[in-house]
């Protein structure tokens, strides 16, 4: 198996129960981000030793792979319907560190859009490098250092799906909606990006910042491009609060 059809069946494993993709993770070093889990298997296990009423649900509708890293974005049911993204660290052909993002499904957008359809087929892998240059470069000068008049380098202006729930499609959505936030007072500040990972048109972006009622919730951003010659067309994403240090489970920070 490849370490991406790994990386699909341990998620899957939570929903269909079972036993053997959880011998795909390093059974003595395997750091967990997800900081409402204790750290090594044995948090990953208890987790699932206590399942809510009707148990878990997991359908992984896209999954990538670059180099040691998979990256994949999931319909879930665990405590509630959510919306994540999964990232997974392989050493030898084994799980060594898993980073994700969760947040509740909420309604269509206002361009009747939902957080998980649009596209699916992975092209372009000889691009990669390239989209992600575009991603990580989008990200630093338009998102970090606020320079929104060069929006139009990275993302087309043609055309531009958006499946944020609050945003509609095309670069007029997203400034009607950057102008809402600001008249309620509201932020959404980028100030650090982490990790770029990338299969051919698809490059997702980890990031940290603040969100919601100024000044913001501490949040880490989950950004999903697809891409179409060197532009990006299509966006999904999952915001999550980053609870304070003393209510984590493990000690190795969410990013």
């Amino acid at each position: 198996m490849s370490e991406k059809q790994k990386a699909v069946a341990l998620v899957e494993s939570i929903e269909n129960g079972s036993k053997e993709p959880i011998g795909y993770v390093n059974p003595n070093k395997y750091i967990q981000h997800n900081l409402d889990v204790a750290d090594g298997l044995s948090g990953f296990g208890d987790v699932l030793a206590h399942p809510p009423k009707g148990g878990f649900k997991a359908d992984v509708l896209r999954s990538f792979q670059d180099g040691n890293y998979t990256f994949s974005h999931t319909k879930y049911d665990f405590f509630g319907p959510k919306a994540g993204f999964d990232i997974f660290r392989f050493e030898d052909g084994m799980i060594v560190e898993h980073w994700d993002n969760l947040s509740p499904i909420t309604k269509p957008n206002p361009s009747d859009r939902t957080q998980f359809d649009g596209a699916t087929d992975i092209t372009d892998r000889d691009k990669t490098e390239a989209n992600k240059k575009v991603v990580k470069d989008m990200i630093e000068i338009v998102l970090i250092q606020g320079k929104g008049d060069k929006v139009t380098n990275y993302i087309s202006s043609a055309k531009y799906y958006q499946h944020n729930s609050s945003v509609a499609d095309g670069l007029d959505g997203f400034s009607a909606a950057m102008k809402s936030f600001a008249e309620n007072n509201m932020v959404m500040i980028y100030t650090k990006n982490h990790m770029v990972l990338g299969e051919g048109n698809f490059v997702l972006a980890v990031s940290e910042g603040n969100f919601g009622n100024a000044p913001g919730d501490h949040v880490a951003y989950y950004d999903l491009f697809r891409l179409e010659d060197g532009l990006i067309v299509e966006h999904w994403d999952v915001i999550q609060s980053i609870p304070a240090k003393d209510k984590w489970k493990n000690n190795n920070g969410k990013f």
